[in-house]
């Protein structure tokens, strides 16, 4: 589940939209990072999910779209520096699949800057606070994604 009937009540209450955001994020570098930032007590949105995944080229194209038809304002891939993949050539081809899918995000009005993928190091804390309010900031200046009045829709009726 991608968003819980609490998370949804506390922004209604708040009477504020706030952008949901994914991070997908590979076991060696971005966790790696996004845990270190949980230890030196580093502080980044609270509106971001972040999925652990062994490695970036294990997310296909399917499990970004199905996030952002389920409602989700944007997604983060974050993994180990180019070159420096634990699989070997996993985040290179995470890049190609997240600048296709960039494309056809345009394509479908949706907008490409709602999936950014980076690249970083597991010392890199900083980078990964950075990142992810970077991609909240961006989102929020964007505003809800626009397939989430179709799938709140498509909800209602299976209810």
């Amino acid at each position: 589940m991608i968003q819980t009937d609490r998370e949804e009540t506390t922004a209604t209450v708040a009477g504020a939209w706030e952008p949901q955001v994914i991070a997908f994020c590979c076991n060696f570098c971005a966790y790696a990072a996004a845990d270190l930032a949980g230890a030196k007590r580093m502080q980044y949105p609270v509106n971001v999910r972040i999925i652990l995944t062994p490695c970036t080229g294990k997310i296909e194209m399917e499990h970004i779209l199905d996030a952002f038809e389920k409602g989700i304002d944007g997604i983060l891939v974050a993994g180990c520096l180019e070159g420096g993949c634990h699989f070997i050539e996993g985040n290179l081809r995470a890049r190609k699949r997240t600048d296709r899918i960039r494309e056809m995000l345009d394509e479908i009005g949706v907008g490409s800057k709602r999936l950014k993928m980076v690249n970083f190091s597991a010392a890199e804390a900083p980078a990964f606070v950075r990142h992810v309010t970077e991609i909240v900031e961006t989102v929020r200046a964007l505003g809800p994604n626009p397939l989430k009045k179709s799938s709140q829709k498509e909800s209602a009726v299976e209810a």
